[in-house]
């Protein structure tokens, strides 16, 4: 778009690996590995079958693979991973800045990081000098369950998310800018496609780097896939986005067809021009969003990767028939970890998620039971039933 300031190297055309990233390249699909990692499951008949997985998704149409990498461990199986497979992988890393130095020993293709939940100045300036070195870009992640405590008061206060999210997106990128560093990518990422796409056009008009998008805890394979259409279609269609990832509680194989898909509409999108709303009388009169809601549930719930303390698959899969038989306008949020826990679905009505070996049930952010896992069901039903 005319008026993007260019602040990074890769929008003229960077790599991620072997990957060509922003620029001219192709817009990239990802998808992200559901389980944790070993450093077993990188040896003997394990590795073999693991490697021949990754090969697949490429075969897919896959360009990049993203892995949670909690702690020192997974670092070290992830590095040992990437030695092993042709497909450019990418360390998701929260919280300990060890964990990202210690990845880029390895032939890691690209990290994820959010520089403002690292530490302080000095151990911030420790990972960009040394993905500076190695030639290593960092995706700067911001979503909206994890935003600065002044933008979340704001929000609170009546600050537009989408606002909030390209504001603190522009942080990170001045942080980067402070040292130097332009080798950055941008995802702003939130449940609710009104803020996912507005965050993005905004940040769009006001920056250059390349933007990761998706719709973050879409839901399980069906609802998952019509929320991220929308939204990823229209962002795209709109020429932004240069990777993206269909966020689902279901297979990596069909997070990259949905992912598939999508491109593909949005392409056919782009000869189309825009609905004139004010040539259709009948929809004036309501309101194009009144011809599109219905009541009933909203299932919001998190695609499991490393980090996950709460088997979320099951749980979504044995609930769903329940939830959405259900004639009520709620939201309903299952997570998997802290990371993605009360905080990032605050919004939902009723919520449930993994924290370490407990399992909490939450409303609207605020947890109002601590568990076990095999009381997960029976807790959920009786606070489903109090809605």
């Amino acid at each position: 778009m005319s008026g993007r300031v260019s602040n990074t190297v890769l929008i003229g055309g960077g790599h991620c690996g072997s990957v060509g990233v922003g620029g001219g390249f192709p817009v990239r699909i990802q998808t992200m590995w559901k389980d944790r990692l070993s450093l077993a499951d990188t040896e003997g008949e394990a590795g073999a079958a693991l490697a021949g997985r990754i090969e697949g998704l490429g075969r897919m149409g896959c360009g990049l693979l993203r892995f949670a990498a909690p702690d020192l461990e997974a670092a070290e199986a992830l590095g040992h991973l990437a030695s092993l497979v042709s497909m450019p992988l990418v360390a998701d890393i929260h919280f300990d800045y060890k964990i990202a130095l210690r990845c880029m020993d390895f032939p890691i293709a690209k990290i994820r990081v959010n520089p403002g939940n690292i530490g302080g100045r000095e151990r911030v300036r420790l990972v960009l000098e040394k993905a500076a070195a190695k030639g290593i870009p960092i995706r700067v992640g911001v979503n909206a369950g994890s935003l600065p405590p002044d933008l979340r008061r704001r929000v609170g206060a009546g600050m537009d998310t989408a606002e909030a999210l390209a504001e603190a997106a522009e942080r990170e990128l001045a942080v980067c800018a402070e040292f130097g560093f332009d080798q950055v990518l941008v995802s702003m990422k939130a449940s609710g496609i009104a803020d996912t796409v507005k965050a993005n056009r905004i940040l769009a008009e006001r920056s250059a780097a390349p933007l990761h998008i998706g719709v973050t805890e879409a839901g399980p394979l069906v609802a998952g896939t019509a929320r991220s259409a929308v939204a990823l279609a229209a962002l795209l269609a709109g020429g932004i986005g240069d990777t993206l990832r269909v966020s689902l509680s279901d297979t990596m194989e069909n997070e990259v067809i949905a992912a598939r898909e999508i491109l593909a509409a949005a392409a056919e999108m782009t000869a189309l021009r825009p609905f004139d709303f004010a040539a259709a009388a009948h929809v004036q009169a309501r309101g194009p969003a009144d011809r599109l809601r219905r009541p009933g549930v909203t299932i919001v719930s998190c695609p499991r990767c490393g980090r996950y303390g709460f088997d979320t698959h099951g749980f979504t899969a044995r609930w769903m028939p329940v939830l959405y038989a259900l004639d009520r306008d709620i939201s309903v949020a299952v997570m998997g970890c802290a990371v993605n826990g009360p905080e990032e679905a605050k919004h939902a009505d009723l919520g449930i998620t993994g924290a370490g070996d407990k399992v909490l049930i939450f409303r609207h952010g605020k947890v109002i039971r601590t568990i076990h896992a095999a009381e997960a069901d029976s807790a959920f039903k009786d606070e489903l039933e109090k809605l």
